[in-house]
């Protein structure tokens, strides 16, 4: 409770102090939402020239790309660890964490959240609506409870995987180069899974598993039976990798010897 309770405080904190600021704010919104447009209009490119890929109708993957912004705005907003080698490592910041009586990394994910990149869940809810409005769905009374349930698996994913990788700077104060390709492997999470080649469905899924992120969840939604046990996974997946995070940052942490060392 207490945790909560200071990240509803840096929150806050955070929200004035970004407001002093509007337009840089307001800036980074639309860098957002342009970005996710740009993608939107990939798909719609892609499918100007075929009816369908892999199996998949236009707005079925339009609804998968809509359905993977969700989780994938919650990420970014809680987990932005993109700048922790050079704000506490190499400047020395995490030495001050570790005085504070509060775990490491709650203190990191609240001093490091951006939530105007929440605004992702509204933009991905209104590509999912989008898509819903040119779909046959028919969904059962449980099925949003799953939605919120695929939703924290999906961010569970993300974050453990990302937390294990910038555990990494605990052990060597040098930059890794590994955090942007897994970026890259990430983004194939948004597309059917079933429209690349068996070893990278087997890397989305095992490996790096971001299809758990976006596809399986929804292709559950979608009523598609065929990645069902897949998709309800989801959230196993989500919280054996958060657990592998945790592990592997709470192990470096141990291992760390201070900016000074």
């Amino acid at each position: 409770m207490v945790q909560f309770q200071l990240l509803w405080e840096y929150f806050k904190q955070y929200m004035k102090a970004r407001l002093e600021y509007r337009w840089d704010f307001i800036s980074q919104f639309f860098t957002d939402l342009m970005s996710q447009a740009i993608n939107l209009v990939f798909i719609l490119v892609v499918f100007g020239h075929t009816q369908h890929l892999g199996g998949w109708s236009r707005y079925e993957v339009i609804f998968i790309y809509g359905y993977f912004l969700i989780p994938w705005a919650v990420f970014t907003s809680f987990f932005n660890l993109w700048g922790f080698n050079d704000k506490y490592i190499i400047r020395g910041e995490l030495d001050r964490v570790l005085t504070r009586p509060v775990h490491s990394l709650v203190q990191v994910i609240m001093e490091s959240m951006a939530p105007e990149s929440l605004m992702g869940v509204l933009t991905g809810g209104i590509v999912m609506g989008w898509a819903v409005w040119h779909l046959p769905l028919d969904w059962a009374w449980y099925d949003p409870f799953l939605f919120i349930m695929f939703v924290l698996g999906g961010v569970a994913v993300y974050a453990g995987i990302y937390v294990a990788l910038t555990s990494i700077s605990l052990y060597s104060d040098s930059k890794s180069d590994i955090q942007p390709i897994v970026y890259n492997i990430g983004t194939y999470g948004r597309y059917p899974v079933n429209i690349y080649s068996k070893i990278i469905q087997f890397v989305l899924t095992w490996i790096l598993p971001f299809a758990f992120v976006g596809f399986y969840p929804a292709s559950y939604l979608l009523g598609n039976g065929d990645w069902k046990i897949y998709a309800m996974l989801t959230p196993v997946v989500g919280a054996a990798f958060f657990g592998l995070g945790l592990y592997s940052w709470n192990r470096g942490i141990e291992n760390y010897k201070g900016a000074g060392s």
